[in-house]
């Protein structure tokens, strides 16, 4: 799957982290730091948002400083040894993970494992100069993610969503000519886009919370909340709907009891169905809520018929026929919620 907006977004960091990398060494080379330290914090501390700089920052700079003590202790006791690097860096992972400081857990080693090759004496003053690379590596490029470039991610966010109810859509009719017309049950094809499409919605749901995050920190109108707000509505709405989906990939046997006729009408349904999640208003026509009515209405036929004719004390009380029939009901059901919702943005004149 393809986004426009993935390159961009990547193409903001790598230019901020440059910024940033700029930024730290030259104060570095200014106050005669060594720039190496400086340069690596500055690169490993720039996050996606302003608000996970920040956050990992509390963490990163009581780690490093952890592993900069760590080391130095080390070096006094063994000198350049091979145990020195060993003990460095297992006591440092070992104390993050305690204080639960796994955030910086990366910085914390490096910092312990590069400072002992450059540090032969005045331990404690290679320390207090460490540190203050540190401090300056975390400051700067916290504020090269806040000021430069903000990210912005509810165009991507709309993009993403676009594509997914199309693949979702192409899913859900690809499935259904499966167990109506080819009566396959098993489908690692299938099985695998369904996976995929699982990770895609985790992703779009983290780019939101990304969103929300960079809001903390730089202006936002109305028009731009309501916007993001509604694209993340849709995106609950196709977590439900794929949710829905997977329960066609849960069915093991054929799916039965229904005539050629119906099968027919049941693929036209779920084109039906397709054609409203792929258009950018889901509207549904007349003629479709004609074959919703006639689906309704064969799922509760469907339905008393099958309990019918089992006799079992035990039986399962929805069978494939059934499930299949919820699923295309269910799926429905969450296409007029998006109507509605579109709708009603487009009387605000928000479209």
């Amino acid at each position: 799957m393809k986004y426009v907006r993935r390159f961009k977004i990547f193409g903001g960091r790598l230019l901020k982290t440059g910024i940033a990398v700029l930024l730290t060494t030259s104060l570095c080379y200014l106050l005669n730091l060594p720039m190496v330290f400086a340069a690596i914090i500055a690169i490993v501390t720039i996050e996606p948002t302003a608000a996970d700089s920040i956050k990992k920052g509390r963490v990163r700079f009581p780690a490093a400083l952890i592993g900069a003590s760590l080391s130095m202790t080390f070096t006094y006791f063994f000198g350049h040894e091979p145990l020195t690097y060993t003990l460095a860096a297992v006591c440092t992972i070992y104390v993050c993970n305690k204080l639960k400081l796994e955030a910086g857990t990366l910085i914390a080693t490096l910092t312990a494992i590069m400072m002992i090759p450059v540090t032969h004496d005045y331990y404690f003053l290679a320390f207090i100069e460490r540190t203050s690379t540190t401090i300056i590596g975390l400051v700067v490029s916290t504020l090269v993610n806040i000021i430069i470039l903000p990210a912005r991610f509810s165009e991507q966010i709309k993009t993403r969503n676009d594509q997914l109810y199309q693949e979702t859509a192409d899913l859900l009719v690809r499935r259904c000519q499966e167990l109506l017309l080819e009566n396959k049950t098993n489908s690692k094809e299938s099985q695998k886009k369904h996976r995929h499409l699982t990770n895609e919605l985790k992703k779009s749901f983290q780019l939101c919370d990304y969103q929300k995050d960079e809001w903390k920190f730089h202006r936002h109108t109305t028009k731009e909340m309501r916007a993001f707000f509604y694209e993340y509505k849709k995106l609950e709405h196709l977590q439900q709907i794929h949710y829905y989906l997977g329960n066609l990939f849960s069915i093991t046997k054929e799916v039965q009891m229904f005539t050629s006729s119906e099968r027919e009408s049941l693929l036209e349904i779920a084109e039906s169905i397709s054609n409203s999640m792929k258009d950018s208003r889901h509207q549904l026509t007349e003629e479709h809520v004609q074959k919703i009515s006639i689906l309704d209405k064969l799922f509760w036929d469907t339905h008393e018929r099958i309990h019918k004719e089992l006799k079992k004390k035990y039986h399962h009380h929805f069978t494939p026929s059934t499930i299949t029939l919820f699923v295309l009901l269910s799926v429905h059901d969450g296409l007029e919620e998006l109507e509605h919702m579109a709708r009603h943005r487009l009387e605000r004149g928000e479209a």
